[in-house]
């Protein structure tokens, strides 16, 4: 095979795992901003809407590993095609939902879906480029999934607003026929070691989560000291425990549990846990703050969610660039402080009379300093393990993103419910400010753990203890 044939094969791969990892992305975000819009068309409440994301994250985070398992074992290309095709058929079924709970299946069904497509198209784009070329190819990767987090809220705005809420499923459709047939037609099939899977561990981890994050949500309705709220919880404790329990004695591990005896892993994953949860319930609710309280649009809260996520776009390369430099640990805990300020300083101004002007600088602070920690964060974790366990640490950063996810925003919306409501601008106020507390709380806890990350650039591979 001649050189260009190399590298026109390449690009069609570097552009077809982008393409399906862009409309992830986008899609996890583009909802954000028609939320209000759902709420009204849907008749349904805060509480019961958050479930539309949390059932996202939640079915991609525990399954996730599940899918790279499933595409070393059945190929590569045909399991990623799968996803893809589960993925375009749940949208076509969330834009056909007559009930928030038809839309909260379907979207759980989306999230099975992105569990497949995400971890293999980084498995497919990493056995396409040599090891010099890799990170290359990478990066290009990380920046259009990465573009589309920005956009996602302001798409989604502009297409509420001008073709009603279903829309930013609809077109979902084309993409996914496209890029079915693009991988079908361009992408070679392949294999990686067939590792037997955890069915156990997913089967507890997912009981585990749907159980904690459940608790949580029924606590303000069914009472903090209600059976249903109570056994919830315990119940979903003592499955947490399980799952360490089993992992720590299965052959094939799910999660490899001594991976956490590293202390930058260990540390690195509580800080993220922490600063996602942050992160993701502030994008649940904040956009609703701007159109409820504030008056504004779809589009116009899209818009104006920019100063804090157009931040990523330019701080975390400049932060990733710096990182081997300084170290993660200065990087994180200053980052997390900055989000920490940034978010309770929205907390005391957020009112019905504010203007817009006012929350710009505390929403760029935050976004520069969660910009300037994710990264490092990430890096901080996957220096701390071996290279042949990359590719499993990769998966458990990913799950613990998304379950931190799914745990901020059910406790911001628990604190929202427990001091306001959606009835009227002062009410959702109200509330918001004391989700945006919690949020910054949350941030705060994160830059605490990340004191405990090790005070140098690298972490050497020899701090993983090796036990079977």
């Amino acid at each position: 095979m001649q050189e260009s044939d190399v590298g026109s094969g390449q690009n069609w791969v570097l552009g077809v795992t982008a393409l399906a990892s862009f409309m992830m992305a986008l899609d996890a975000q583009v909802i954000t901003t028609a939320f209000a819009t759902i709420r009204a068309d849907l008749g349904a409440s805060v509480e019961t809407l958050q479930w539309t994301v949390n059932a996202y994250n939640l079915t991609f985070a525990v399954l996730l590993l599940t899918g790279a398992a499933l595409g070393d074992r059945f190929g590569r290309r045909r399991m990623f095609a799968a996803g893809i095709a589960v993925f375009t058929l749940a949208s076509v079924a969330c834009a056909l939902s007559g009930s928030v709970g038809e839309l909260i299946a379907a979207r759980s069904a989306q999230g099975a879906g992105a569990a497949l497509v995400m971890p293999l198209a980084m498995a497919i784009l990493s056995g396409a480029f040599a090891k010099e070329e890799r990170a290359r190819a990478l990066g290009i990767f990380s920046g259009i999934t990465g573009f589309a987090l920005i956009i996602g809220p302001a798409i989604g705005g502009f297409i509420t607003a001008n073709f009603g809420w279903r829309w930013i499923f609809w077109i979902n459709l084309p993409i996914g026929v496209i890029a079915i047939a693009l991988v079908q037609a361009r992408l070679r099939e392949s294999f990686g070691p067939k590792a037997a899977l955890d069915i156990v561990g997913l089967i507890i981890v997912a009981a585990a989560a749907l159980a904690l994050v459940w608790g949580l949500l029924r606590g303000n309705v069914a009472g903090w000291e209600s059976p249903e709220v109570l056994t919830a919880l315990i119940v979903g404790m003592l499955l947490t425990a399980a799952f360490v329990f089993w992992e720590q004695r299965a052959r094939e591990p799910m999660v490899p549990m001594r991976l956490f005896r590293a202390r930058a892993f260990s540390a690195g994953m509580s800080s993220s846990f922490a600063f996602y949860a942050a992160m993701y319930g502030v994008l649940f609710l904040l956009p609703q703050f701007l159109q409820t309280t504030l008056g504004f649009g779809p589009l116009g809260a899209g818009l104006r969610l920019l100063p804090w996520t157009a931040t990523l776009f330019v701080t975390a390369p400049v932060a990733g660039a710096v990182v081997n430099k300084v170290g993660e640990r200065p990087l994180v805990v200053t980052g997390l402080l900055m989000q920490a300020i940034g978010l309770g300083w929205i907390a005391m101004i957020a009112s019905p009379g504010i203007a817009y002007a006012h929350l710009i600088a505390p929403l760029a602070l935050a976004g520069v300093g969660v910009s300037m920690a994710m990264p490092a964060a990430q890096n901080a974790i996957l220096g701390s393990v071996a290279v042949t366990e990359m590719g499993k640490a990769s998966g458990v950063f990913n799950m613990g993103r998304f379950l931190g996810g799914a745990f901020g925003i059910a406790a911001l919306v628990t604190v929202f419910s427990a001091n306001g409501s959606v009835h009227s601008p002062a009410a959702f106020s109200a509330g918001f400010g004391a989700a945006m507390t919690l949020a910054s709380a949350l941030s705060l806890l994160g830059a605490i753990a990340g004191l405990w990350l090790p005070a140098r650039n690298r972490v050497a591979l020899a701090e993983l203890p090796r036990s079977a």
